[in-house]
């Protein structure tokens, strides 16, 4: 472990207690503002976590953290569906953490991807090399990772803009209101659990807009195909549940259902349409349904 040392200028955009607002309104855990190293400016003043902040003051937070020094390669089987010179793209599997992180030191994808590229594929300042975009441990599917620099660099600008398109799988509760439709609600972290987001209406969070059409109806349950416009943390799941209708199997969000023993998340990154970085090509991957999506539906199918 090395000691690193961070800065972040925070736009506050909820009233309330200085630590909370931060981390309302920016990545920064509350955790922070409980250590030694922390140091706080507010409106270019020194200020304390529990000073009283409203919409609009300026906070900028600097402190020490720990960070790994370096990544362990491990020889961990990947599925590629393809792979040049430039560009990885594989189906990540249920269960893979994406790169190393408070708790998770080993078996990660990141892991993989060193013991793969070798050592020089990891800098020391960078402890998430080649990842251009993130799925969450339970959730499965089509993932690109840039080999390198410069195809790391025009695929985090594509995906910025939006213009790399997503596609996921999802079995959601109950029957949607619509066919086809929209949900345009910004999400922020919940302040009663700093691991969980939540939708909001208000101008707080920041913005997210997911597009969501019904594929078949499973009884109590529907097959839905979601396409991803912004790219939030928890997007889908924090959005499913805001309108009533949350993922099977997600421990977080969702709901468990005894009639699927066992099932775990239901959300599979099913396609994902790039401009090849360095070609220019317009590229469309697709992962085939995973087993767990098979039993499900024949399950739902049997309850009908």
């Amino acid at each position: 472990m090395v000691n690193r040392k961070r800065k972040e200028s925070v736009v506050i955009a909820v009233s309330g207690r200085l630590d909370s607002a931060v981390a309302l309104s920016s990545s920064i855990p509350r955790s922070v503002f409980s250590l030694d190293s922390v140091s706080i400016i507010l409106n270019g003043r020194k200020a304390k976590k529990s000073t009283k902040v409203k919409e609009g003051d300026v906070a900028d937070i600097e402190w020490t953290e720990e960070v790994f020094e370096g990544i362990e390669a491990e020889e961990i089987p990947l599925s590629v569906l393809f792979e040049d010179d430039s560009i990885l793209v594989i189906d990540k599997a249920q269960g893979m953490v994406v790169h190393p992180g408070a708790g998770v030191h080993s078996g990660t994808l990141v892991n993989a991807l060193v013991s793969r590229y070798g050592d020089d594929f990891a800098s020391s300042d960078d402890e998430r090399p080649g990842i251009v975009h993130r799925l969450d441990k339970d959730t499965s599917g089509v993932m690109v990772i840039a080999r390198t620099p410069q195809a790391l660099e025009k695929l985090q600008k594509e995906f910025a803009e939006h213009s790399a398109e997503k596609h996921y799988l999802a079995v959601v509760k109950g029957m949607l209101p619509e066919m086809h439709g929209f949900v345009d609600m910004n999400i922020e972290r919940d302040p009663g659990d700093r691991k969980k987001y939540r939708a909001t209406e208000t101008t707080r969070g920041k913005s997210a807009l997911t597009e969501y059409s019904v594929l078949k109806i499973l009884g109590s349950y529907t097959l839905v195909d979601v396409r991803l416009h912004t790219g939030r943390t928890h997007q889908i799941r924090v959005h499913m549940k805001a309108i009533g209708h949350p993922i099977l199997g997600d421990p977080i969000y969702g709901v468990n259902d005894p009639r699927f023993p066992g099932s775990t998340l239901m959300l599979h990154s099913h396609t994902l349409e790039i401009t090849h970085p360095m070609t220019g090509e317009r590229m469309k991957f697709e992962s085939p349904l995973p087993d767990r999506f098979t039993r499900v539906l024949e399950s739902a199918e049997s309850l009908k």
